[in-house]
């Protein structure tokens, strides 16, 4: 036991423990922002950032470069600070709306109104989505959280309607005044229609995306919203979040992934 403590007593004095939590607190920043950024295309262009630096910082440090290295010393390094914020703005955004919005200590949880709001949105976006993929007719239809998307619904023409499948077939039905463009829906309410959406940049990959899926990914890429898109060409329902999209849906399935997401429990989202 002696042994033991003098171990322990020689461990203490060798360890800094506040450089230990400063070393995990970093550790935990980083992993934080990795998490982020993963499946975008901030992954790629950190990448490149990446291997063009450190093929800089080599060659500058086994050659003896000196006026390369003067040019990454001087020029490269304070243009960063500069770069980075702009290049990854809306990735960075996206971090900044997930820590301050959708934090599970500081969002309000749903109340019992409000899960009932949920459902009758579930229920009514998935059939509305079923039906319009079986008369092959497009759709995109956005589905508002913590996020607000005011903004863009601004842009489009205000409705403020109570939601109904109906309502939800007639927007979308062809040559109709507000066909085109996107449905913003909160809670159980279609809040605007004829909505204008910022188009996705990620276009990587050997699937090329329409305009509509392309909106679909922009906007889940700049908040936290869901968004159902129904392909006027194939007919397939797919849903987008956080960027990510998962095709080839049907109404079950459809409001199983919305019952998740929106975190109503499947056996109510059923009924």
């Amino acid at each position: 036991m002696d042994s033991i403590s003098a171990l322990l007593q020689r461990i203490n004095t060798s360890i800094d423990f506040f450089a230990l939590l400063d070393i995990v607190i970093v550790g935990l920043i980083f992993f934080w922002l990795l998490g982020v950024i993963r499946g975008t295309r901030a992954v790629q262009l950190l990448r490149g950032f990446g291997i063009v630096l450190a093929l800089s910082f080599l060659l500058s440090s086994l050659l003896e470069l000196q006026t390369l290295d003067w040019l990454l010393e001087r020029v490269i390094q304070p243009a960063l600070f500069v770069a980075i914020p702009v290049i990854f703005q809306p990735e960075l955004r996206r971090a900044l709306e997930k820590l301050g919005g959708s934090n599970d200590l500081f969002s309000r949880p749903f109340t019992r109104a409000n899960r009932t709001e949920l459902l009758e949105t579930i229920n009514g976006v998935a059939r509305a989505a079923q039906q319009l993929s079986q008369q092959g007719v497009g759709a995109l239809m956005v589905i508002e959280r913590e996020t607000g998307l005011q903004e863009y619904a601004d842009r489009g023409i205000i409705l403020d309607s109570r939601l109904a499948t109906p309502l939800l077939l007639n927007i979308f039905y062809p040559n109709s005044p507000l066909h085109d463009m996107a449905v913003i829906i909160r809670g159980n309410r279609i809040l605007a229609a004829n909505v204008v959406l910022p188009l996705s940049e990620d276009v990587v990959g050997q699937r090329r995306y329409g305009t509509r899926h392309r909106a679909a990914k922009g906007i889940t890429e700049q908040s936290d919203g869901i968004a159902v898109v129904v392909s006027e060409e194939t007919g397939a329902i797919s849903l987008v979040h956080d960027g990510r999209m998962v095709s080839y849906l049907n109404e079950t399935r459809l409001r199983s992934l919305l019952a998740g997401l929106l975190k109503v429990p499947l056996e109510e989202a059923a009924k």
